[in-house]
């Protein structure tokens, strides 16, 4: 049996409470709102902090409502209600679609948007037990000096495997978030860095409050598909997301395609105006679209399926995409 190491919880009722509490536990706490990825990683012992801050009981950190020409999104929102919410229907229906597609019904239960947002890298060779681990000589994200991948460098190479960034980026989200030194907004596109150990621009003491949606990334036609081994409750083996602005007559005005679980950040699939823009999407500019997709993208050895495999996966599930795009 996986055993949670000893830890304080706290459970404050406000944003700055919980700034305060982190403050007074500086180096030796985490923040925790669904926790469907951070418990998990304590019994592993990715994480051992002494003391664990609440967010999902804060009430301002909840609510999806329309204002000042956005939707806004709670940190706190659970994933089920991203999923289900109807102005994410109506307006967003990629990102309704990414949530709905996450690990399984009782995960989205608990688990947050905020957590998706903030979800740590995977890694064969780091998600792992304590003693699997230490049989292996541990690795660079956790313990060790060696990445067990590249087996060469100094670089992590986890994944990013969360669903909703990439659809978020397509739709220009901005993240709010709240720290120490007050609030600042980041762009989700600018939100992730290529470092599998900590791969996003949130200090450990910032809460991520809100999400904000532009509501005229509504007009943009979206589509998202996602590779998994399983149905259900399976992290991601790729994950691509499409939007695109089309005119009545269905002529590209612009389009913009994102994929995820291949590097330690998501991936802006670059050329994609040059092939598109000016012309209808028919099969000839999305077999096009596909076969860029899959000259940029290079799955590592750090899943559990063949990586050449994932890589012959690209231009199929960008196809899906499109046709599903197509279709909307």
């Amino acid at each position: 049996m996986l055993r949670l190491p000893p830890f304080r919880y706290h459970r404050p009722a406000t944003v700055a409470q919980a700034i305060e509490v982190m403050g007074e536990h500086a180096g030796d706490a985490m923040f925790v709102a669904g926790g469907t990825d951070l418990i998990p990683n304590m019994k592993h012992r990715l994480f051992e902090p002494g003391h664990l801050v609440a967010l999902k009981g804060i009430e301002e950190l909840r609510g999806v409502r329309i204002d000042d020409g956005h939707l806004r999104i709670g940190a706190a929102e659970t994933i089920s209600h991203v999923a289900s919410n109807p102005e994410v229907l109506n307006r967003f229906p990629a990102l309704a679609d990414a949530a709905g597609h996450i690990a399984g019904p009782q995960l989205r239960n608990s688990g947050t948007i905020g957590g998706n947002l903030c979800l740590d890298t995977r890694c064969t060779y780091y998600n792992q037990t304590a003693f699997w681990r230490e049989a292996l000589g541990y690795c660079l994200k956790k313990d060790g000096d060696v990445c067990h991948v590249t087996r060469v460098g100094k670089k992590c190479v986890a994944a990013h495997s969360a669903d909703t960034p990439p659809v978020l980026m397509t739709l220009d989200a901005v993240a709010t978030l709240v720290g120490p030194d007050g609030q600042r907004s980041v762009p989700v596109r600018d939100f992730f860095v290529a470092d599998g150990i900590v791969n996003s621009r949130r200090a450990p003491d910032e809460i991520v409050t809100e999400l904000r949606i532009p509501l005229a990334s509504a007009e943009r036609k979206q589509a998202y598909a996602k590779l998994r081994v399983r149905k259900s409750i399976d992290f991601p083996l790729l994950t691509v997301a499409i939007a695109a602005d089309l005119d009545g007559d269905g002529t590209v005005r612009s389009i913009e395609g994102v994929v995820t679980a291949l590097g330690s950040r998501p991936h802006v699939l670059t050329g994609w105006g040059d092939v598109a823009v000016g012309r209808r999407l028919d099969d000839q500019v999305v077999d096009e679209l596909a076969e860029r997709a899959h000259k940029q993208c290079h799955p590592l050895e750090n899943m559990i399926v063949d990586h050449e495999w994932r890589r012959a996966m690209v231009p199929v599930y960008v196809r899906r995409a499109l046709e599903k795009l197509g279709a909307a």
